[in-house]
C-alpha cells in the first residue's frame, strides 16, 4: 500500500467494499532447424515514446513501487536483451527495460518497445535462459504489434457494448452480447500468448539460450500459482496469467513442442551460476517502505502504524489499499487513506456522499487508541457495510470499510477488533522492519529440502515455497554442492 499514490498479464477485479480494477497483457511462430549465430549489431536503446506511452510509464511506476535500483541486475538484463535483439528478425527495434520494485511475478511490454519485469519474477527464475524466455516473449508482443491489435479490438468491443446497452431494452440480449465480446477478447488474448511463447522460444534459441527455458519457467509459474491458490490475491499487480490467459499446462506443452524444433547445441546456455550470483541479496516480496503483511498483521514503518486482521482473514497489500478477505468470501475489508480538510468533521465526511446508501442515523463520533474517529453503516444490494474513519494528523484520514453478506455478531466483532488494533509502531518495531531477501547458498552434506526450508524466514508454506523458488517439483531433492535460493530477513 503506497499511501501515495502482468506473469505476463494485465489483471481485473472487484471487491464489495470498493471497485478494484485490473486486467493482463502478456505471439507468431517460425520454425528453424537449428539456432544460428546472432549477428553483431550495436544495440539500439533509444525508444521513441509518445505522450500516451509516457503517461502509461508513469502509471506503471506508481503502481509497481517505482524502479528497483540494482546495478548487477540491470547489467544482467541489459546483456540478455542485447543478445535477444541481435538474434531477432528486427535487430533495429529499440527496447528499454525497466526493473520494477514489486514482489509480484510479472512482465509486460508497451508497443513502443518499453519492457517491464518485476524483481519478483527475476527472483523466481533460476537461470538466464528462463529470464530470456520472458524477455523474448515480451519482445514478440512488440514485434507482432499485439498491443496495438488489442487496443483496436478493445475499442471496437467498447463501441458494440455501448450501442447494445443504449439501444436494447432486453437485458438478456444486452448481457449476452457483452459476454460474447468479452469471450472474443479472451480468445484473442490466448492466441496472442501462445504465439508470443513460440516466437520467444525461437528468438531465445537463435540467441543460443536453452530453448527449454520457457517451458521450465512456465512450469515454475504454474507451481507458484498453485501455492497461491489458498490465498487468492486481490492485487491487480499480483494476478497471474491463469486468470486471463491459457492454462499453464497447455502453455508448458506448447513451449516444449516449440523448443523441440531446435537442435539445442552443446553451448546452449542456461547460465545458472552467473544468474544466481546476480540475484543474490535481491529484495523478496513486499518492500517495507510501502507497508507489508506478516501473517494477519499489516505494518507500515514509513508512516508508523500497524493493525491486525481478524482470524481466518488473508491480507493483500495492493497499490491502492490493503484488502482482506475471510475464508469462504462472506466477509471482506478494505483499508486505505484519503485527504479530508482539517475543518471537516469525520462524521460530516462519512455522510458527505462518497459512499452511497449511508444510514446517517448510525453515524457516531468516538476515539480509538487516542485517534479521533467516527463510524457509520451502509447497505448495498448484496452487502452490508461498517465504515470507520480515523484522523491521523491534520488532514490524513484512514478508512476501514468492512463488508459482510449478512450482518452478524461475528462480523461486527471482527470490524471492531480490527479497528481497535490500529496503533502507532514503536521505535523498535520500525527499526526491525527490514525487507526479506534472497540468499544463495551451497548445499552441504546432510542438507535436505526440509532442512533448508527451515532456514527460510517470513514465508508461508516454507517447504513448498523452497521448491517453487528453486524450480523443484514435489519429488526432486537437492544435491551436495548445488547452489539454491532461500529467503532470509
Amino acid at each position: 500500500m503506497g499511501m501515495r499514490r502482468r506473469l505476463w498479464a494485465v489483471p481485473a477485479l472487484l471487491l464489495a467494499a470498493a471497485s478494484l480494477a485490473a486486467c493482463g497483457d502478456m505471439g507468431r511462430f517460425q520454425t528453424a532447424a537449428a539456432p544460428i549465430s546472432p549477428p553483431v549489431i550495436k544495440p539500439n536503446r533509444t525508444v521513441t515514446t509518445t505522450p500516451a506511452s509516457e503517461k502509461e510509464h508513469e502509471r506503471i511506476l506508481a503502481s509497481y513501487g517505482g524502479v528497483y535500483d540494482d546495478p548487477k541486475l540491470e547489467a544482467l538484463v541489459t546483456r540478455t536483451v542485447d543478445r535477444l535483439v541481435a538474434a531477432s528478425e528486427r535487430p533495429d527495434q529499440a527496447y528499454k527495460v525497466t526493473i520494477l520494485n514489486s514482489g509480484a511475478v510479472n512482465a509486460f511490454a508497451l508497443p513502443t518497445g518499453q519492457l517491464y519485469v518485476t524483481r519478483g519474477l527475476i527472483a523466481l527464475a533460476n537461470d538466464t535462459s528462463e529470464l530470456s524466455s520472458v524477455l523474448s516473449h515480451e519482445m514478440a508482443h512488440v514485434l507482432a504489434k499485439h498491443a496495438a491489435q488489442r487496443e483496436d479490438q478493445a475499442r471496437q468491443a467498447a463501441i458494440v457494448d455501448k450501442v447494445v446497452t443504449d439501444m436494447s431494452n432486453d437485458p438478456e440480449v444486452t448481457a449476452f452480447t457483452i459476454a460474447k465480446n468479452k469471450l472474443s477478447m479472451a480468445n484473442f488474448s490466448r492466441s496472442q500468448e501462445i504465439d508470443a511463447d513460440a516466437m520467444g522460444v525461437e528468438i531465445s534459441a537463435h540467441a543460443h539460450f536453452d530453448p527449454y527455458g520457457a517451458s521450465r519457467f512456465l512450469a515454475s509459474m504454474q507451481r507458484n500459482a498453485e501455492l497461491k491458490a489458498g490465498k487468492a490475491s486481490l492485487d491487480p499487480r499480483a494476478q497471474d496469467f491463469l486468470s486471463s490467459h491459457p492454462a499453464t499446462p497447455e502453455r508448458v506443452q506448447k513451449a516444449q513442442a516449440a523448443a523441440r524444433n531446435y537442435n539445442s547445441p552443446d553451448n546452449a546456455e542456461r547460465d545458472r551460476e552467473d544468474y544466481l550470483s546476480a540475484i543474490d541479496n535481491i529484495v523478496y516480496g513486499e518492500d517495507p517502505s510501502e507497508g507489508f503483511v506478516r501473517g494477519r498483521r499489516f505494518l507500515h514503518p514509513k508512516l508508523g502504524f500497524t493493525f491486525q486482521a481478524p482470524e481466518n482473514f488473508s491480507l493483500d497489500n495492493t497499490a491502492q489499499a490493503v484488502i482482506g478477505v475471510r475464508e469462504g468470501g462472506a466477509q471482506a475489508m478494505r483499508f486505505d487513506v484519503v485527504r479530508v480538510p482539517a475543518e471537516q468533521t469525520l462524521s460530516d465526511y462519512l455522510n458527505s456522499g462518497w459512499m452511497e446508501n449511508v444510514d446517517k442515523s448510525t453515524t457516531e463520533d468516538m476515539t480509538i487508541n487516542g485517534f479521533p474517529a467516527a463510524s457509520t453503516t451502509a447497505r448495498g444490494d448484496q452487502w452490508q457495510f461498517k465504515v470507520y474513519a480515523l484522523r491521523v494528523g491534520s488532514s490524513d484520514v484512514y478508512r476501514f470499510i468492512f463488508a459482510a453478506k449478512q450482518k452478524t455478531t461475528e462480523s461486527e466483532r471482527n470490524a471492531r477488533e480490527t479497528v481497535n488494533s490500529f496503533r502507532r509502531l514503536t521505535l523498535e518495531e520500525v527499526q526491525a522492519a527490514r525487507p526479506l531477501r534472497i540468499k544463495v547458498i551451497t548445499v552441504q552434506p546432510g542438507d535436505t529440502v526440509e532442512s533448508l526450508s527451515h532456514r527460510m524466514a517470513g514465508v508461508d508454506h516454507p517447504v513448498e515455497r523452497f521448491r517453487v523458488l528453486n524450480g523443484l517439483d514435489s519429488k526432486a531433492q537437492v544435491k551436495v554442492r548445488d547452489r539454491v535460493k532461500i529467503v532470509v530477513d
